[in-house]
This record gives structure tokens, sequence and C-alpha cells, in this order.
């Protein structure tokens, strides 16, 4: 989706399109109630009669009954006689049609009593259910729609000496752009200057704002809060975070659940099949039992009202869209319905640890010299020592480990300390190992020494080099230190797990979750340490992405041999939750794959079914709850509709039941079931 801000347009105008189309449909349905009240008062009140006399005040109730319902139904009447010219003439429109027409047509059968007032009520009370269904789904639309909203109208960019506001089409990567407060970040890029707190709420759902400061990320969507920044765009528009959201929620509804699915065709068969047992229930009774023509036609067309299928085809497509929504007001985007029906029988959650789970960014925990040794000169070597040799040695490496060595370095001290490259030289890093470098210090004259060679690497670097290493008790990336053919000490490198991932895993078993695992390409013991302090009840260490796709493929072939559905497939199914690159193809070969959506890759989100878009597993949890109810409603209506209308089916065919209890039957199921389907928008009691 090129610009997001079109799409915003649209909503904003189907919205108020809809609200007016609403305004029009009530009132004409008002005026209709006022006067069906005032033919019933005339009809009632034995006026007709004394005015017309009989049979005449039967033909002016016919008139009189006819008005409100022509008022109330006649595009009902008009939507029935286009489905029956294009060929798609079984729909609710036509069974109502036929039903109220055939009351009114009682008329011509004198034994039959007057029904037109049944006619009428039906065709108004059924326009009352569709208003009501039309405003539920607005509502429910709104709530999507308040996302939409995030998308930015333009960029302030600096020209001439002054500010100016441009399209953000027209800002490229690397254009700097200026965001004031209260203002919509436009691009994804890099604060250049500047610092303020960030509003994310829109996106994440989260309600603390966030810090931004220089050299720190921030996405398009969000809203300045307090200062004045400058960004550095990062990605075109049409590639950025609010771009990428906008199309997901746009395109949510066009992929239907099975449920869904089925629904849809249940009533294209239903519904010729239950007008041909209407027309058999009018005509046979009279053809070959004798009875009376105008009873049994009544008991057609009483079976035809009950027998609309408004509910299901109301109310199950509503709870879906309804779950949607709310989750995306939670900070949690679902593709499609048929991706929350799968979330929904979710009990296995298999995590990537990098980045999910963890922060994803290694740093230093500690860094412990060896005790009682020293240079030639006498000198001992401290922590700060190592870490300072160590950084120097890594200055030119491109890894992430290296990184987080010199980031600690120059966060050590008055915390501005950099390195000095010219003291670095003949470096040699060896990949799996480490790197060797010499590295000259300054001494306490204020002289520099003489270059030695430092080793930084693994045990298998030193076991190279002849040098006995000191094991170490924490649970990390060990690099160990060699100075001058001395082991100096070695230095903790871990991956920091995420505040809220122990909550995480509790919050998935707590909904029903029956098992948790962590596949990662970290070593065993890391591994088994970060399961073990998470709660995590299956973990496999040392994967590369093939294998970690062999693992998903193991886990669901055991899904499978717990049951499957009709159609073959498990009736338990197995979400991966993944933010990098390398997470794609099991994203794509999971039953679900969830994606972080603010820090996860693009590759990672494009391959999955449901993105967070905060870095907090901790929703994966709210998601799944809310799918589980959404389902549950689902369920509900479906069993709760069918029944009742299969009970007043009965008793329309055995002569039992009014034309008002078909009304019931079908309106009144109709709203009970679009009420029971709103609850899929309380996205708070949907989430616990």
């Amino acid at each position: 989706m090129r610009d997001g801000r079109k799409t915003d347009a649209r909503w904003q105008r189907a919205q108020g399109a809809m609200t007016k189309r609403q305004r029009a449909w009530r009132n004409r349905i008002l005026v209709a109630l006022a006067l069906f009240v005032v033919a019933m008062v005339l009809d009632e009140s034995g006026a007709l009669t004394a005015l017309f006399g009989t049979p005449g005040d039967v033909y002016a109730a016919f008139v009189i009954f006819l008005v409100p319902y022509l008022v109330s139904g006649y595009d009902v009447l008009a939507l029935a006689f286009k489905g029956i010219i294009h060929g798609e003439a079984f729909d609710e429109h036509l069974l109502m049609s036929i039903a109220t027409i055939g009351a009114f047509a009682l008329v011509l059968f004198p034994d039959a009593g007057p029904h037109m007032a049944e006619g009428a009520a039906v065709m108004l009370f059924y326009q009352v259910g569709e208003l009501f269904q039309s405003y539920a789904v607005g509502k429910s639309r709104k709530s999507i729609a308040a996302m939409m909203d995030i998308a930015p109208d333009y960029a302030n960019v600096m020209r001439d000496g002054r500010l100016t506001q441009v399209d953000p089409d027209e800002l490229a990567v690397g254009d700097e752009f200026v965001v004031k407060p209260g203002e919509r970040i436009p691009l994804d890029g890099v604060v250049v200057k500047g610092s303020s707190q960030v509003d994310t709420a829109a996106l994440t759902g989260e309600s603390v704002p966030r810090q931004a400061a220089v050299n720190d990320e921030v996405i398009s969507g969000c809203v300045n809060m307090t200062g004045v920044l400058t960004v550095r765009a990062t990605k075109p528009f049409g590639e950025s975070t609010v771009s990428r959201i906008l199309e997901l929620v746009e395109n949510a509804s066009d992929k239907k659940a099975r449920t869904e699915s089925f629904i849809t065709r249940f009533a294209r068969v239903y519904t010729p099949a239950v007008t041909g047992l209407a027309v058999l229930l009018a005509v046979i009774p009279p053809l070959l039992f004798g009875g009376s023509w105008s009873d049994w036609i009544f008991r057609g067309l009483t079976f035809l009202v009950v027998s609309c299928p408004c509910a299901l085809v109301i109310s199950v497509p509503l709870s879906f869209f309804g779950g949607i929504g709310g989750s995306s007001r939670i900070g949690v985007l679902i593709k499609g319905g048929n991706y929350l029906e799968a979330l929904a029988r979710v009990d296995t959650v298999v995590f990537d640890k990098t980045g999910t789970l963890t922060n994803g960014t290694f740093s230093v925990v500690a860094v412990h010299p060896s005790e009682g040794v020293a240079d030639e000169r006498g000198v001992a070597y401290d922590a700060d020592r190592v870490l300072a040799l160590a950084a120097h040695a890594e200055a030119f490496s491109d890894h992430p480990i290296a990184g987080s060595v010199r980031d600690a370095y120059a966060a050590g001290g008055d915390g501005a300390r950099k390195i000095d490259d010219a003291r670095v030289t003949d470096v040699h890093e060896q990949g799996g190992h480490g790197v060797r470098a010499l590295v000259s210090e300054p001494s306490a004259d204020g002289l520099t020494s003489a270059s030695r060679a430092v080793l930084v690497g693994n045990d298998k670097l030193m076991a190279e080099n002849g040098i006995d290493c000191t094991p170490c008790e924490l649970t990390g990336t060990i690099l160990h230190v060699a100075h001058d053919g001395r082991y100096i000490g070695h230095i903790v490198i871990a991956d920091v797990v995420k505040e809220d991932a122990a909550e995480a895993i509790r919050r998935l078993h707590e909904a029903g979750v029956t098992k948790t695992v962590m596949l990662t390409g970290d070593r065993e013991e890391v591994a088994a340490a970060v399961a073990k302090r998470l709660g995590i009840d299956e973990y496999h260490a040392q994967l590369l992405p093939q294998d970690k796709v062999a693992q998903v493929e193991r886990l669901l072939a055991d899904e499978a041999a717990r049951g499957t559905d009709r159609h073959g497939q498990a009736r338990h199914k197995l979400a991966f939750v993944g933010d990098g690159i390398n997470d794609a193809p099991v994203l794509m070969r999971a039953d679900v794959g969830i994606a972080m959506g603010v820090m996860g890759s693009a590759a990672a989100i494009e391959a999955a079914d449901v993105v967070l878009m905060d870095d907090k597993p901790s929703k994966i949890a709210a998601a799944i709850r809310v799918a589980r109810k959404t389902m549950g409603i689902v369920w509900q209506n479906i069993v709760f509709a069918l029944g009742v209308k299969l009970l007043i089916l009965v008793l329309a065919a055995i002569g039992l039941a009014s034309m008002w209890m078909a009304v019931f039957g079908d309106v009144g199921v109709a709203v009970l079931a679009i009420l029971n389907a709103m609850r899929c928008m309380n996205v708070k009691k949907m989430a616990r």
C-alpha cells in the first residue's frame, strides 16, 4: 500500500456516509412505526368497521397497513426483485418478501382471518433488526478505524531556512524532518537532535510514553509529546511501520475463518431448502388431505419468516470483526478471521529466544580479572584494564559481541571514554574463535608502552595459543582475555531477558496453553538457564534455521497425533513466535505465526499471521484469550439461533406458532445474537 493517508480518508468518508445513511434509515422506520400504530388503533378500535362496514373494514385495513409496510420495506422488496433478476434470489430479502406479501394476500381467503398487521409488523421489525445490525457493524468498524487515524498528514522539513510541510511520500531514506510536540511521526527513523516523550498507544496499546533521545529509533504513527525532535528517515513512507499496519488492518476482513465460510455456504443451501419446504407445507396437505388452504398457506408463511438465517449471517461475521478490532486496540493485529479461529485452538507456543524472549542485544554483565596476575612491570590487571584491552582488540570487529564490549568500555569511567584506534595494529579475526591484535597502553608518565599481543575469544582460541583459561560459573557467552601470553581474566556477555518474558509464560499457562517450547541457536547452558528462569517446558539449543523448521515439524506431528478434525487437520494448533529474517520459514510453517511488529524484521512480519505491535511477549496470552472468547461467542450464537429456529419451525409446521412468534424467531433471535456478538468489542474483559 503506497499511501496510508488515502486509506485513512476512505475510512473517514465511509464512516460519515454510514452515519448519514443510518440516520435516514432510522427516521424512515420511526415514520413507519407511527403509521403502524395509527393503523392498529383504527383497526382495533372498530373505527374501520363503523366507517366501511363488513367486509369493507378488511379491505380498508389492507390499505392502511400497506402504507407502513411499503414505507419500511420498499427497499427489501426492491432487493428481492433484483436478486431474482440476477439469479441470486434465495436470500433473506426474498424470504421476507414472500412471507409478508403472502400475509397480505391472505385477504383473498375470507376464512383465514386478516393478517395484514402481522405482515406489516414482520417487515417493520425486520428493518429494526437490520438497522441494529448496521449500527453494531459500524461500531466494530470504528474500533478498527481508530487504528487508521495513525496515518500522518504531513512531514516538516527545513527548506530555505524555514519549516515547510510536505507530503511524507516525498521524503527519501536519509532525509531529515522535524516533529513538533503534538504531531505524529511521519516516517520510521533515528533521532539526530532533541529528546522527547513519545506516545506509542495507538500502535502498541501501551499507555506509558517512551523516551526518545539522540540515536534512538522512532516509528511512524506515534505521537511526539514534549520536545522537538529532528529525525533522519530510515525507510520510505510506503515501507514504514504505519503503512504496514494500515495494510494489515485494511486486509484483515478479507480472510474468512472456516466457521465464517461454513455459515456463508450453509445459508446458500439452507435458504432454498426451507423455501421449498415452506411451499410443500402450504400445498401438499390441502391437496392430499383436504385441509384448509388458508390455514396451510399461513403455516407455510410463518415457516418462511422463522427460517430466515439473519441471526447467523449477521452475528458470526460480526463476532470475528469485533474480535479482530478488539485485538487491534491492545496492540495485536490479527490478519484475518481464519487466523483468529486458529489462534483460539493453540495449545503449544514455540518461541525463538533472541529478540523474542530476550532483548536481542548483547551486553557485558561481568568482568572477572585473574587474581594475582601482573605484567612485567608488576602492574596488576583489574577489571577496568581487562575491559580496556579487550575493547581495543575488538575495535575493528563488526560482530555484535565485539560491539557490546566496546559499548561497555565507552560507558565506563566518566561515561565518555573513546577507543584510540592508533593504539591498535596487526588485527587478525578468526571466525568462531575470536580476535588477535597488537595493543599499546599509556603508561603512568604519559608515554605509550610497546605494543603487546592481546587475545580475546573463546576457550578454543586460548587452547590454540597454549594459554590455560579459567571457567566461569555465570551463564552467558564467555570472552577470555590474554595479554602478552598471560591469561588476565574473562568477560561475560549475555542477552538480557525481557522484563515481561516470565510473565508471558505464566499467562500462557493460565490461558490453557499446555506446552511452551524455546528454540535457539545459542549454547546449551545458556538455553537451559533461560528456560529454567522463565519456566519454559521444553527447549532445544544450538539450532540452525533449518533445525528450527525440523523441530516445528516434529511438534506439529505431535499435535496431529493427538487428534484431527473431519478435514484431517489437527484439533490443537501450534503457534511460533519470532522476530528475525531467519524466523520467516518457521513462521510460515506453523499453524499460527506471531511476529514482533516494532522490533521485528519486515520478512518476519510479512510471513506472520499475527503481529504484536510492541516487543512484549505477554501480549500473546491476551490475544489467545480474545480469540478463544470470540470463538465461544460465535458458537453460542450458532447453537442459540439454530435451536430457537428449529423449535419454532416445528411449531409452525404443526400449526402452533403464530406470526408474532415467527417475528421473535427471526428478528428477536437476530437482535439477541448481535448483542452477544458485540461483547467481542469489550477488549478489556476479553483479554482477562
